[in-house]
Formats: C-alpha cells, sequence, structure tokens
C-alpha cells in the first residue's frame, strides 16, 4: 500500500525526496531500483521519511516514501509498502550523528574506492588529503579526512551496527561513509546539506581514481560478528 503524509510539511518532504532521487537517478549515481534517500519530517524529527524497497528511482513519486521510526527504523503505519533494505543503517546514522538527513547512492568514483580499500572481515579507512573539496565537508580540520569502509554484510543489520560502533567512536569523522563494492552514503542537517557533501565525497573519490593515486588504506581490528550462533 502506497503511503502519503498527511501534513504539509510530511508533503512537501516526500516531494523533496522524489525531486532528489530524480535528479541522482538522472547523474547514473542511482541506477534502477538501487540507492535510499531519507529525512526526518520537519514537523517530526523522532519520525522519517525513505524510499520505498524496489522503487525505480527515475520514476519516484511522493507516493513512494515509507514513514519509520528515525532511531529505530521501524515502520510507523501497519501495511504501508516495505521500507529500504537499508533503512537500519539510515536509522543507525540517525541515532548517533542527530542528522536530519541521509543519501545512499552507487555512484560509480567512490564504488570503485570502495571495492579498492575495502577489508573482507574489519572496518577499513581511506585517506583522503590536501584536496580543496574536503572544506565542503564541514570537518574540523578540513586537510584531511578518514573515509570509513565497512565490510557488506549480507545481514544488513550487521553493517548498521558496524556503523554506529564506528560513529559512536569516531565523533570528528566524516559525515560519510563507504561500503565495500556498494557505494557511498553521506548525511547532513538537510536535505540540501546532505547532497551537497555527497557530491564532495563523490568527486574526491573521482579525484583519487583520476590522478591514480593510491589512498592510504588502513585497517581497524576485525568487525565484530553479529550473527547467531547455529
Amino acid at each position: 500500500m502506497s503511503y502519503a503524509p498527511s501534513t504539509a510539511a510530511g508533503k512537501q518532504a516526500a516531494q523533496q525526496l522524489a525531486d532528489i532521487s530524480r535528479i541522482l537517478y538522472e547523474r547514473g549515481w542511482m541506477p534502477g531500483t538501487s540507492g535510499n534517500i531519507s529525512m526526518r519530517l520537519p514537523d517530526d524529527p523522532g519520525r522519517a521519511l525513505i524510499t520505498a524497497s524496489g522503487r525505480d528511482k527515475g520514476e519516484l513519486t511522493a507516493r513512494d516514501v515509507v514513514e519509520v521510526a528515525a532511531r529505530t527504523g521501524q515502520a510507523s503505519h501497519p501495511g504501508q509498502d516495505r521500507p529500504s533494505a537499508e533503512t537500519s543503517i539510515h536509522a543507525a546514522v540517525y541515532r548517533v550523528t542527530g542528522a536530519r538527513a541521509v543519501i545512499h547512492v552507487h555512484s560509480p568514483y567512490a564504488t570503485v574506492v570502495a571495492h579498492r580499500a575495502a577489508a573482507r572481515d574489519a572496518v577499513s579507512s581511506v585517506r583522503v588529503e590536501r584536496f580543496e573539496l574536503l572544506k565542503g565537508l564541514g570537518l574540523k580540520d578540513p586537510a584531511f579526512a578518514d573515509l570509513p569502509v565497512f565490510p557488506n554484510w549480507p545481514q544488513v543489520d550487521r553493517i548498521a551496527d558496524d556503523v554506529a560502533a564506528h560513529l559512536t567512536a569516531d565523533r570528528e569523522g566524516p559525515p560519510g561513509l563507504l561500503l565495500a563494492d556498494h557505494g557511498i552514503t553521506a548525511w547532513g542537517d538537510s536535505l540540501g546539506q546532505a547532497k551537497s557533501r555527497l557530491e564532495c565525497l563523490e568527486s574526491l573519490c573521482q579525484l583519487l581514481v583520476l590522478s591514480r593515486t593510491e589512498p592510504h588504506v588502513s585497517r581497524a581490528a576485525q568487525a565484530p560478528d553479529h550473527r547467531t550462533a547455529p
């Protein structure tokens, strides 16, 4: 069942998600049904709208969104369409950072960097330094950023747990993360800021690839195993 927000603020937020989705689709960053976007409701920041699962991002409408609890990702209304499979990652970002919007895309350069820098069973990071675009990320020290790269576990909740643990331990890190072989996620205080930061991060990854700079990659301790024992 499709969902339509009942308040004026909710309707405007849903339309913003649809508009941004089409823009990113046209850039080739959300091909087919890939990617997901969410934002907290302006009149109820404890809840968020997120794109529904399986929707073509080039044809997304304001009715193709789902309302969830921002901090848990639990659906707010029974019977509405299934939220994005990666809702728990958005919830982890909201819970730890206080962000108001999150965007996940499969932009090509970030995906290539994530593919090259990923560790099989641990969170790694890519150091990006010197490029002027770092100033667009709102960092305390814009001279460099250590962009985390997370294993792309089949269990999305396991990824979300890794993300929450990392963001809790590194409060000064960049407003974005990479998923191995899977793309990039960025966030901000508004949908516009999240989009701007996403663009900066993708451009920084593009510069790394085009300059053939071998990124300095560090690997953290093995990521905790959240799988249920047999």
